[in-house]
């Protein structure tokens, strides 16, 4: 049954208005001023508005540019006693699916009223088929080894549940690719799927990026916010990094777990959302809940069903078959011939410790589509799947640790520790994606999939320079 919403400070109108729709089967609310009907819009959510023009404390047209601003697929129907040409021309313009001269004609308003609400419906049914589309667009989890048949069957069993789930594994392991498919085969597959990276977000926003704000709330709050909890309102909202998350906002996301509220910053009203959590994270919880920075009530209320996804040297004979499909699908995006892997450089690949795992894998494969021939060669693996190899010159500290490599192998004995090798790594992979496209920062922030100022953070932690 559609919900209808009329605002209009005339009751006799309101009246009249309320009695022919429920007539016709339609469950309606009215209100007498804007201020009002937007907080109903905002909080309780309708199918369709009929908004009177001149009212008092806000007029019609400040409440359809408020509601389209919020809910741009929401249609408005627009009714004035004075209606002309052109309050008709500007009502559309904002937005307004139709206007209406008072006293309204019956025939022609259920008639508006009807052709509203489908395409209310069709709006509904085209987002619906887009997210189908984007779906069918979704990589595949690939592999054949225990951990990852573990995996499918888990997803499967939990997918069409209502149950939280935390994900965890190292950095490129695939921990986002699970929470899409338990998404994608959830009942919720329909509607949004929002995903937050906590540790991309600074302390002090991460509320505001959460659970939104009010205009005012702080210095830089110029206007109302959605936050990422409404905004997947009866979708699905992965929590990426949650072990980043401040413990201010832990305990707020404890609370909305726990009652199916929020409350925006600044605000005092409490706001119902209806989400499912997935949440995941390459820190021990247990660990951070010993050292105090992470709650263990909100712990266990994530930790429902628990996914561990493991790191790729410790499935290695999964590596064949990510590899070539990753050859066939960055060859597609060259536009050039797929390319070949022969058999001792699938042995190669799988003896590497892939610290960035499967992210890493790709960036490797990418690399030698483009320095290799036809067929990519053990040789070729060796020289250069490590940025180490013979082909690179080393440009500062980090890589003067590395200097020692040849194009036989890796010599870890360039670096005193596990982190700086990390940083190592995590410099060259870097340095390559900026070189790839033309130290665009901008489009190699969304390459890698990390914020753009936390790009720039890393330009200026590993002091790289574009080349003269």
């Amino acid at each position: 049954m559609a919900k209808i919403l009329i605002i209009d400070d005339e009751r006799a109108i309101r009246n009249t208005l309320r009695e022919i729709l429920e007539y016709e089967n339609y469950k309606v609310d009215d209100i007498d001023n804007g201020a009002d009907g937007l907080e109903m819009i905002k909080n309780i959510g309708y199918d369709l508005v009929l908004c009177d023009i001149k009212m008092n404390r806000m007029d019609g047209m400040e409440v359809l540019s408020s509601a389209q601003a919020s809910h741009p697929d929401l249609p408005f129907i627009m009714i004035s006693g004075h209606g002309t040409v052109e309050t008709a021309v500007e009502a559309s313009k904002k937005g307004a699916f139709d206007f209406i001269s008072k006293p309204p004609d019956l025939n022609r308003l259920l008639i508006t009223v009807r052709n509203a609400l489908d395409r209310g419906t069709l709006v509904t049914e085209t987002k619906v088929l887009k997210q189908k589309v984007a779906k069918s667009k979704t990589r595949e989890i690939l592999g054949e080894s225990p951990a990852i048949a573990k995996i499918k069957e888990t997803i499967e069993r939990v997918a069409p549940t209502e149950a939280r789930v935390l994900v965890t594994g190292a950095n490129g392991s695939g921990k986002e690719l699970v929470a899409r498919w338990l998404h994608e085969k959830s009942n919720r597959a329909g509607a949004p799927l929002i995903e937050v990276n906590c540790a991309a977000i600074p302390s002090e926003l991460i509320e505001s990026e959460l659970f939104g704000h009010e205009k005012g709330s702080f210095t830089s709050a110029i206007k109302q916010r959605i936050g990422k909890f409404e905004q997947a309102n009866n979708g699905t909202i992965f929590l990426d990094e949650i072990g980043d998350m401040s413990p201010s906002a832990q305990a707020k996301v404890l609370r909305a777990l726990q009652e199916n509220k929020i409350t925006r910053v600044g605000g005092e009203k409490e706001i119902d959302v209806n989400v499912r959590v997935i949440a995941a994270t390459n820190k021990d919880l247990l660990k951070e809940i010993e050292a105090g920075n992470f709650r263990m009530d909100l712990y266990h209320r994530l930790n429902v069903i628990h996914i561990h996804v493991p790191p790729l040297a410790e499935r290695s004979s999964d590596v064949p078959l990510l590899s070539e499909s990753f050859c066939e699908e960055i060859c597609n995006e060259y536009n050039i011939p797929v390319k070949k892997i022969s058999p001792g450089a699938f042995e190669v690949l799988k003896s590497l410790p892939w610290t960035g795992n499967i992210r890493e894998l790709r960036n490797v494969i990418e690399r030698l589509i483009i320095l290799s021939d036809k067929t990519i060669t053990e040789e070729n693996v060796r020289a250069f799947a490590n940025p180490s190899g013979s082909i690179y010159e080393p440009q500062n500290a980090f890589e003067s640790k590395a200097s020692t490599g040849s194009a036989k192998g890796f010599d870890y004995d360039g670096f005193s520790n596990f982190q700086d090798f990390k940083d190592y790594a995590e410099m060259e992979f870097i340095k390559y994606k900026l070189e790839k496209n033309n130290w665009n920062v901008s489009k190699t922030a969304e390459d890698i999939e990390i914020q753009r100022s936390h790009l720039y953070s890393k330009i200026d932690k590993f002091g790289l320079k574009r080349a003269d």
